[in-house]
């Protein structure tokens, strides 16, 4: 299919298309949605289209003018290589169906905005063309990152294999960092041209909201009480924390809240078997498998026991909760860096998950969680500005109009 570089006469309102890989979590999706939900009750004439990868994004509900096109999933192994999540196909053949996928919605929906969610060519490059072709229509091209991408000394090799600088320099007319540089700066000790600097704008983290009710019939029968909420997100490497809970509650009965595990849909079956059978003997732990609407339980709880992903900490950030992160330092050390920060700062407390993890000093920590100062005891100007800005960065771009004539800004792009 060849790309055509004026689309056809359309009907309708404004567009913004947004892109998350999801090969693995919910990190991408989540970020994306909230995004898209608040774009379209600010504009009444915005339609938004997710492109995604996630096998659950149909478990989530989206505002009206929200929808999405699941492209096929990929999954990362152990060695940093990609292979198809479900399909019985060589990783090279599923990549390139997403690919034509993603061009072709892209051509068809003729978006004014086009939001791409941390990698800025995508997923092996899958994005390249799409890019350059809605550049040449006028299109706004975003990226938008999280406060914390890695270490510099592991996120820019890993950029100079993906080329993704002169990507940022010839493509992108805008970076959203979806936080704050005085907290984190995710672009820090990487060579960055001055263009790409002035391209820069810092949001503030994404404020969440609670819908009226969680999502289960389950999840909303565990709130009746105080409660303490551990959250290792996708659940997928999150299994080191909910253990380390467990045995606190296992070896001091007598803990005060009960908590309330949600193990994640990406946790292995048979560790959440287990760790339901371990709860089922505590009178004072409950287990639940997953909730779309974790942000009411969240909002519910009396504190809560994170591994420190980027959604996680806007939404205890949001509803002002005492926090403990247990960061991981594998494969990226972008929890540690977060969470560490916020501890320095006051936002949250931290838990070295790296060190000797006994029952008693996880027993600790939970006595000490009624003590700690909440988020809001810390004044940081702008630090939940996310989304105003995201619409007010929006408003200015439909008000630029597009550009059809617009030229590449320099040459050398790989895929």
């Amino acid at each position: 299919m060849t790309p055509t570089n004026v689309p056809a006469r359309r009907q309708g309102g404004k567009r913004v298309l947004i892109y998350s890989h999801d090969s693995f979590g919910l990190g991408h999706l989540r970020r994306c949605r909230a995004i898209a939900n608040a774009l379209v009750k600010a504009y009444e004439d915005l339609s938004v289209l997710i492109l995604s990868g996630s096998p659950i994004i149909g478990s989530f509900d989206f505002a009206s003018r929200v929808d999405f096109v699941r492209v096929p999933g990929m999954i990362k192994l152990s060695d940093g290589d990609y292979t198809s999540l479900a399909l019985d196909l060589a990783p090279e053949h599923t990549l390139a169906m997403r690919a034509s996928i993603i061009q072709h919605t892209a051509e068809v929906f003729d978006p004014d905005i086009f939001i791409v969610d941390k990698e800025p060519l995508g997923l092996r490059g899958e994005c390249h063309e799409t890019l350059t072709m809605l550049k040449s229509r006028g299109c706004r091209l975003v990226l938008g990152l999280r406060d914390v991408m890695d270490e510099p000394d592991q996120l820019a090799p890993e950029w100079e294999r993906k080329n993704a600088m002169p990507a940022l320099r010839d493509l992108y007319d805008e970076i959203w960092v979806y936080g704050l540089p005085h907290i984190c700066e995710p672009l820090a000790g990487l060579n960055v041209p001055e263009s790409v600097r002035r391209k820069l704008v810092y949001t503030g983290y994404l404020e969440r909201e609670a819908p009226e009710t969680p999502s289960s019939l389950e999840a909303l029968s565990l709130i009746d009480e105080p409660f303490i909420l551990v959250t290792p997100g996708g659940g997928g490497d999150g299994e080191d924390l909910v253990d380390w809970v467990l045995r606190a509650y296992e070896a001091t009965p007598d803990l005060y809240p009960r908590a309330l595990i949600v193990f994640g849909p990406f946790m292995s079956q048979d560790r959440q078997r287990e760790f339901r059978e371990r709860c089922a003997r505590l009178d004072s732990v409950d287990g639940l498998t997953f909730d779309a609407h974790i942000e009411t339980l969240i909002d519910a709880a009396e504190g809560v026991i994170a591994m420190g992903g980027y959604n996680t900490f806007c939404e205890i950030l949001s509803f002002d909760k005492r926090a403990i992160i247990m960061p991981r330092t594998k494969p990226r050390m972008e929890q540690y860096i977060r969470a560490s920060r916020a501890a320095d700062l006051g936002l949250t407390g931290i838990l070295d998950g790296d060190g000797p993890r006994t029952a008693e000093a996880m027993a600790t920590a939970l006595r000490r969680l009624p003590n700690q100062p909440k988020p809001s005891d810390v004044v940081v100007p702008g630090l939940l500005d996310g989304l105003p800005s995201v619409l007010r960065l929006t408003g200015k771009a439909f008000e630029a109009g597009r550009d059809p004539g617009l030229k590449l800004a320099g040459q050398g792009l790989g895929s």
